[in-house]
């Protein structure tokens, strides 16, 4: 199909595209941790390991959505989205609607790609 193939020269655009949005998502999650905004999380003081996944979804988010860094910071952010995957989620069902963490391992293969891919267009870092 030509009109699907003529698509192609967009591709590090949609790249980009890609990589701003779920970086912003990310950053969201981060900021209702550490901010309670625009929800909290809970009341007091999180947990350290809570502290530290906030300060990671915050910066992190915020290198990836402008690109800077993003293969390396996109293989934390991977790393991070599994470990929070298989601690606070897979215990509670087989299921991921079920036990919440569909976002975690959507996270966990975006970031993944973003290794393998680079930041794609409109980036700080030049691939």
């Amino acid at each position: 199909m030509q009109f699907f193939n003529s698509l192609s020269q967009y591709r590090p655009q949609a790249l980009a595209v890609l990589r701003i949005i779920a970086a912003l998502l990310f950053i969201e999650h981060g900021t209702m941790k550490l901010f309670g905004f625009p929800a909290a999380m809970g009341e007091g003081a999180l947990p350290p390991l809570m502290l530290v996944a906030g300060i990671l979804e915050v910066f992190g988010g915020a290198l990836i959505a402008i690109g800077l860094f993003t293969r390396p910071v996109a293989f934390i952010l991977s790393g991070q989205m599994a470990f929070a995957y298989f601690m606070g989620h897979a215990g509670q069902s087989i299921w991921p609607a079920v036990n919440g963490g569909d976002a975690a391992i959507l996270f966990c293969f975006v970031f993944l790609y973003f290794v393998f891919s680079g930041p794609g267009a409109w980036a700080v870092d030049k691939n």
